[in-house]
């Protein structure tokens, strides 16, 4: 039987309890200090969200050469310990579980935020980056982001957080070298599967090595994305190996929780069940795309997932993850008035970057 989206869950590592079933998904907020520091309206942004079980971060850059975009949490530095460490005590104050994500723009990390160019698996054409072309990457390239992404873990857990999601998904850097277009390797990195999914082995396990035996660390990944390569069946098969590797939990980004996959039009089954199918029943899965509703989140319960990840809803209601309990509640939906958006702790930059999703922000 599906759970219910309002019951707790106990992760196995370290017996963190998650007071419900609704997770606040990483979003591009853009409101971080100009040094990567914590924000106050990040805080703010955050903490109005706490009501849901898990409560993660924006996608956090491991490495100065991985930033993204302007606004962008840090944490590739002992020196953004202090705003980090606010936000772990704060969040857990508020009786939240708090997972950083974790990344590295690869490709799509331009010059002109990190003074460097933009590197990737392979070399890859402006077309396919949508900004500006990216070499290769060396072998020292990569041996230093693994340790980017293992300093990266031991400084989220010393600040404090309950765990990292290494962010494998929308074809930022892990998902890059997951992808056929993107990896067209013939060393050790590339090629088949196996040693595409290499890198993002190898992050996950060094940064299981540097951090305690109650961190959790989960990946969160596309199970389709053609521009860069990535097909349904390796995903499936990567599923598999990662849960060989021990990872805490697996978050699938649907984009649309309830169509079945564009490989398999003719499927009964949506993506979440799919992906499920491949998984013990030990390893929690979050699903999160097009949820608006309570019966949407009970559908992605139905399909198998054990959380139900919330994005763009939360924007406008901040407190989604409790007011759904109510059945017939129903979410305010866009366009949102600036007002609105204020009222539910978004800052003027999340605001300003909201203005670029069509009828979404209203003067």
């Amino acid at each position: 039987m599906p759970a219910s989206l309002h019951e707790p869950f106990r992760f196995a590592r370290g017996a963190k309890l998650a007071r419900n079933r609704c997770v606040l998904a990483a979003m591009t907020n853009q409101q971080s200090n100009a040094d990567a520091s914590l924000g106050e309206d990040e805080l703010r942004w955050l903490l109005a969200r706490a009501s849901f079980g898990v409560v993660t971060t924006c996608a956090a850059h491991v490495a100065r050469d991985g930033q993204g975009w302007a606004g962008e949490l840090g944490v590739f530095d002992d020196a953004l310990l202090p705003g980090l460490t606010r936000l772990a005590s704060s969040l857990r104050a508020a009786g939240t579980l708090s997972l950083c994500q974790h990344f590295h723009g690869g490709m799509r990390a331009p010059s002109r935020l990190t003074g460097q160019a933009p590197f990737s698996a392979s070399a890859v054409e402006a077309d396919i980056t949508k900004g500006e072309a990216a070499r290769a990457a060396t072998e020292a390239d990569i041996e230093r982001t693994i340790q980017a992404f293992a300093d990266a873990a031991r400084r989220t857990e010393q600040a404090g957080f309950d765990g990292v999601e290494l962010h494998g998904a929308h074809g930022y850097l892990l998902a890059q070298f997951l992808g056929k277009k993107t990896n067209r390797r013939s060393d050790g990195w590339g090629g088949s599967l196996e040693k595409r999914a290499r890198f993002l082995r190898e992050v996950y396990r060094a940064a299981r090595a540097v951090t305690g035996a109650d961190f959790l660390i989960g990946v969160r990944f596309s199970p389709e994305l053609e521009d860069i390569g990535i097909d349904l069946d390796e995903s499936l098969e990567l599923v598999r190996m990662l849960e060989s590797d021990g990872v805490d939990f697996l978050h699938v980004s649907n984009g649309d929780s309830f169509r079945p996959p564009r490989a398999r039009p003719e499927s009964e089954r949506r993506l979440t069940a799919h992906v499920r199918a491949v998984l013990a029943d030990a390893t929690p899965l979050i699903a999160t795309g097009a949820v608006w509703t309570r019966d949407d989140a009970e559908t992605v319960l139905r399909d198998g997932a054990d959380f139900v990840g919330v994005a763009r809803a939360a924007i406008g209601n901040a407190d989604w993850a409790r007011a759904v309990e109510d059945a017939a509640w129903q979410a305010a939906r866009p366009p949102y008035s600036v007002a609105h958006l204020s009222d539910q702790g978004l800052g003027e930059a999340f605001i300003a970057y909201m203005r670029r999703w069509p009828d979404f922000v209203v003067d």
